[in-house]
């Protein structure tokens, strides 16, 4: 690593000087990374906008369109929904949006010039992940705002509702560092939206978000029920209205930290490598 009394030139045109041990310097790499995703996010209004129009058109879609159709063991549905909406939702922003992202960011030659610069390559793509997290707190409150409107109700008090809360944003996390090393092994945008988006829908579908997993053909089933999307959405449901949560909670949290130990190696060794 470059010694800490070199100047670094940041996207500004400002420069710096590093102050403190190496360590210091990289939390500072990490933040301003996270600063430079979060800013681009705001600065693209069509972006901001479908992130938030998408939520609401998948509940209101499904609460009235497919609701009455849906036997969930006498709940409303809206209460049965709302967390696989937010899973749902979860998924979508860290994994198409960072696959896209950091293959246009690469296509377009942004990479190569963070790899120029005197900063950390694992600050590069740590602040890209990270920023997926402010992305899905905005989304996560008009999901559940939306779902207040319509019927869900936090029916197991505060503490496990913002356990649940935490548990979704650390399992999107997690699936961004899968999305980022997608996003590497592209060549372009164009194939990133293709590989990123093809998963997610079967990913979502096969699982216990949208109707119970006893429903399902006993083949398809036994992958439903082991799923991780039916594990993530199983603790929400149990920490947001009640329920045996620890089983589901721990699967969760087994899933997100092995996704990280895996691809957050690999995606940072790609990135070295391009």
């Amino acid at each position: 690593m470059t010694s800490t009394s070199t100047t670094v030139m940041r996207e500004s045109g400002t420069s710096y000087t590093p102050s403190g041990n190496a360590l210091a310097w990289w939390f500072s790499d990490v933040w301003q990374m996270t600063l430079r995703n979060v800013r681009h996010v705001l600065r693209s209004p069509e972006l901001v906008m479908f992130s938030l129009v998408q939520p609401v058109m998948f509940i209101l879609l499904f609460t009235y369109v497919f609701g009455g159709a849906i036997d969930v063991g006498g709940e409303r549905y809206a209460q049965f929904l709302l967390p696989g909406i937010l899973v749902q939702m979860a998924l979508y922003g860290s994994a198409a949006g960072t696959t896209i992202g950091v293959a246009a960011e690469m296509r377009e030659g942004l990479m190569d010039r963070f790899r120029s610069m005197p900063m950390s390559r694992t600050a590069v793509l740590i602040g890209r992940t990270l920023s997926e997290i402010f992305r899905n707190v905005g989304v996560a409150g008009v999901t559940v705002g939306v779902g207040l409107l319509v019927g869900f109700r936090f029916r197991n008090g505060l503490v496990p509702a913002l356990a649940g809360l935490l548990l979704l944003l650390l399992f999107g996390y997690a699936v961004s560092w899968f999305a980022a090393y997608l996003g590497l092994s592209v060549r372009n945008a164009e194939a990133a939206q293709a590989v990123g988006g093809v998963w997610i829908f079967p990913f979502t579908l096969i699982s216990s978000a949208f109707v119970p997993t006893g429903t399902m053909p006993g083949w398809l089933e036994a992958y439903a029920a082991h799923s991780p999307m039916t594990a993530a959405v199983n603790a929400l449901r149990a920490l947001f209205t009640g329920g045996p949560a620890t089983s589901y909670v721990l699967q969760t949290v087994a899933w997100s930290v092995g996704l990280i130990a895996v691809f957050a190696p690999l995606a940072v060794r790609k990135y070295g490598s391009r």
